[in-house]
């Protein structure tokens, strides 16, 4: 299958399938740390990974932005037959993800523990922040490689290969926490060596396949000079840069208010409803990065019959897939919670509470990530900005700040879901204004303006 062409719901499905698999099986694999820490290590040391989380997320966060962004940028321009153009774009924005990530890695190495006592960690739980964070720290430039490679091995139609990476990587953290944790006895030192090696690998091996003559779209060639393009793609991807931000403010927020209503047992609730969230969000998200280098292909292209398609088909299936997560999510609920925290009865319920008033979440956020995504796919970055900032700041600060104080514990729940549902309008709003000049009032061209130059 190519970016060029027509695409059926069972062809959408079977293209997006690697990249579906990608995320999935990322977040898969960073749950496995909170098991082994929680199950082997302790709650304190399970607290500080929550803790120290949102720091670790807002420096990564330039690593998707680039990805989201690049992958749009590029994608458009093999779309409308700029090979050698692509490439070279490509190329800078791979080599501006790596000289990022050490930048903000020596960052973070400064901000590390002032940031972890404003969050509030103290004593135990503020070293064990810092342990985990150092470490970390380490491979973040690999980590943000990581994430901007998955978005562009789609572009490149290498999809599987990028699935293949992250298995490698994933099931390398896996093997490595069963050996350093359980038959080495490092407890949190070994969670936070397996996470670094595995990033590594995640990170270096994409290098390594597009700095060689391959069989994909794309190649590491030498960049272009264009250095406008890093601003193009950074403003294009701002949505994801922005709730990669968003995100780890709200959740220390959360940790902030789950530490003064329920302590300790609250936080560790939280990072339960965090994995959760991470791996079920994962398949609508992995549908977007898969789905998004057609979208910029064909706009690029000028296929708006093709594009108007791919929307329709695109939402149905997000909405779909919502509707089943959230069933899921709220049927299997006991589950998790034994899985995670089985060994304590309190938090075990308190944790069934918090995943079955989170459960409606993955429904009403699966038409604002798909908004999110199909916005930044076609380069309007300030809708897809707009949806992101509607769904963290301008609503999900408010209702996590607010709703506590009105139904206590269980508002801390809620407060995601309300956040969604009040930014549904808004996302609703901006396809109405923003798609019919893209897609249903623009002239039809059946087929790309280039040929297979992609090939």
């Amino acid at each position: 299958m190519h970016l060029s062409d027509h695409f059926t719901i069972p062809k959408l499905l079977r293209f997006t399938l690697p990249a579906i698999g990608t995320m999935v099986f990322t977040s898969i694999y960073a749950v496995v740390d909170g098991l082994f820490v929680s199950n082997y290590v302790g709650k304190t040391s399970f607290a500080a990974i929550t803790i120290i989380f949102p720091l670790l997320s807002v420096l990564a966060a330039a690593g998707f932005m680039f990805g989201a962004g690049g992958s749009s940028l590029v994608g458009k321009r093999l779309g409308q037959g700029k090979k050698d153009s692509a490439n070279a774009t490509f190329s800078l924005l791979a080599y501006t993800t790596a000289a990022t990530g050490i930048l903000l890695a020596i960052a973070g190495f400064l901000l590390l523990e002032p940031v972890a006592s404003f969050l509030g960690a103290t004593g135990e739980t503020l070293e064990q922040c810092l342990l985990y964070g150092q470490i970390s720290l380490l491979s973040l430039p690999a980590f943000m490689l990581q994430f901007f490679f998955q978005a562009l091995f789609v572009t490149a139609e290498k999809a599987q290969l990028g699935f293949l990476v992250t298995c490698l990587a994933g099931l390398s953290n896996i093997l490595l926490d069963a050996i350093l944790i359980l038959v080495a006895d490092m407890g949190l030192m070994g969670a936070a060596i397996a996470t670094a090696l595995s990033e590594c690998l995640g990170g270096i091996i994409p290098i390594l396949y597009f700095a060689r003559r391959n069989a994909s779209l794309l190649a590491l060639t030498k960049p272009s000079l264009a250095f406008i393009d890093i601003l193009r793609a950074a403003a294009n991807g701002s949505s994801e840069f922005l709730i990669n931000i968003a995100y780890p403010l709200l959740m220390s927020i959360y940790t902030s208010q789950l530490l003064s209503i329920a302590g300790e047992n609250g936080v560790a609730a939280f990072g339960v409803l965090l994995y959760v969230a991470f791996i079920f969000s994962s398949l609508l998200l992995g549908y977007a990065t898969g789905s998004a280098p057609i979208v910029s292909y064909n706009y690029g292209a000028r296929r708006r019959r093709e594009l108007a398609g791919l929307f329709r088909k695109s939402l149905t299936i997000n909405l779909c897939a919502g509707s089943a997560l959230s069933a899921l999510a709220f049927l299997a609920k006991d589950t998790i919670a034994d899985l995670f925290v089985g060994y304590d009865p309190a938090l075990c319920a308190m944790t069934v509470n918090a995943i079955a008033f989170y459960a409606p979440v993955f429904l009403l956020s699966a038409t604002n990530i798909f908004g999110s995504s199909f916005f930044t796919a076609i380069n309007n970055g300030s809708a897809s900005a707009s949806i992101s900032a509607f769904r963290s700041l301008l609503f999900g600060v408010p209702a996590v700040l607010l709703l506590p104080r009105i139904a206590g514990l269980d508002g801390v729940w809620i407060a995601w879901a309300c956040a969604e549902a009040a930014t549904l309008p808004v996302t609703i709003f901006l396809f109405c204004k923003g798609l019919p000049k893209v897609i249903w009032h623009s002239t039809d061209f059946s087929k790309p303006v280039c040929k297979k130059s992609s090939r």
